[in-house]
């Protein structure tokens, strides 16, 4: 038997679609469309994402790195995600978002 490997591998897409039903619990939107992910990498059946909160302090950060891994995890094609948090470059809302969150 012969196994696809086109089929085994999770696509950016895939992880992109789950991040996009994270949201943010204090901007309610979610964390792809506030440019809150900065990259994915996927090698193989890995997966590591850095993100980055909206505020250094942000109380939810915990919680929104729990769910970015377990959500990825849940993907049948993923045997671990890897989430880093990181602040350089501080996070700046484009102007979509700063005019849906009332800053324009």
């Amino acid at each position: 038997m012969t196994v696809d490997k086109g089929d085994s591998v999770v696509t950016e897409e895939e992880i992109i679609a789950v991040l996009e039903t994270i949201e943010d619990p204090e901007v309610f939107l979610d964390i792809w469309f506030l440019g809150l992910i900065y990259d994915i990498r996927i090698d193989g059946r890995e997966v590591e994402v850095d993100m980055t909160f909206t505020t250094p302090l942000c109380p939810a950060g915990p919680t929104l790195v729990g769910q970015v891994q377990a959500e990825i995890e849940a993907l049948e094609k993923v045997d671990s995600c890897k989430v880093q948090v990181v602040f350089d470059p501080p996070w700046q809302p484009n102007d979509e978002v700063k005019a849906m969150m009332g800053l324009m």
